[in-house]
């Protein structure tokens, strides 16, 4: 946190997924829990592998429209790694089974980030007043649509979207085209995302400023935190880190 205290911060840059809509949580670790309680009987090495699989698919093909919201982009999702799991043979289900099973795992997960985001939206509604914000997503073309559904979209000036600039991370290009959206230099943004990989290191590379939300993993790792200026467990502890910092500079 001391290092952050030094930083001129001018605005920032937030990742969604696992960032603002599971406080920290990857999202496969959320899909999982939702598997156990919709007692759908395969391991969590089999559901891994249709998660895997379904992230795969649905960077692949345009499978998820423009205009889909959030809770028909996790209903898409899991029927695509239900099918999967079918088809491996990993679950003995016919298709109304199924077809019910994605239906109670979308609502199950839908609810899950409806009631996350209560506390991120409280927290954008703490820092927008003393920050422009742009959020910078590896996403399927339709988060203005997911934004819209959540009445998040006012706290962004603008989204950087994968599906649509054609750049993913963990390529810092693509907060480059996040900086240049605030309209500044990478020195005077700060990033915010849970994943060490794919947010908080090419955000490094790039020269940005970085506060990595530490959360559930996708695996547990050991990271060289050193690269981040500060680390936080909750999204809730973020205002105290910037606005602390805003009163410093001031």
């Amino acid at each position: 946190m001391e290092r952050l205290n030094k930083c001129n911060i001018q605005g920032l840059l937030f990742d969604y997924g696992g960032t603002l809509d599971t406080n920290g949580r990857h999202w496969a670790n959320v899909l999982w829990e939702s598997y156990r309680r919709m007692a759908v009987p395969v391991t969590e090495e089999q559901f891994r592998s249709a998660y895997v699989y379904g992230e795969r698919a649905l960077a692949k093909s345009p499978i998820i429209g423009m205009d889909d919201n959030f809770h028909v982009l996790l209903l898409k999702k899991a029927r695509i790694e239900l099918a999967f799991l079918r088809e491996q043979g990993f679950w003995k289900a016919d298709a109304a089974d199924a077809s019910s099973a994605a239906e109670r795992i979308a609502a199950y997960c839908y609810e899950y980030v409806c009631r996350q985001l209560q506390l991120s939206r409280h927290v954008l509604e703490q820092l927008s007043p003393h920050y422009p914000m742009v959020m910078v997503t590896n996403f399927y073309g339709n988060m203005k649509s997911v934004l819209a559904d959540f009445h998040l979209s006012t706290y962004f000036s603008s989204v950087v979207e994968s599906a649509l600039v054609g750049v993913r991370k963990p390529d810092p290009a693509i907060y480059r085209k996040g900086t240049e959206a605030l309209g500044l230099l990478p020195g005077e943004t700060c990033v915010i995302g849970d994943s060490f990989d794919k947010d908080i290191v090419p955000a490094h590379a790039l020269g940005c400023h970085t506060i990595w939300l530490k959360g559930e993993e996708w695996k547990p790792e050991e990271h060289d935190t050193s690269l981040a200026d500060a680390v936080i467990t909750g999204i809730e502890q973020l205002p105290g880190v910037l606005l602390g910092n805003l009163r410093r500079r001031k």
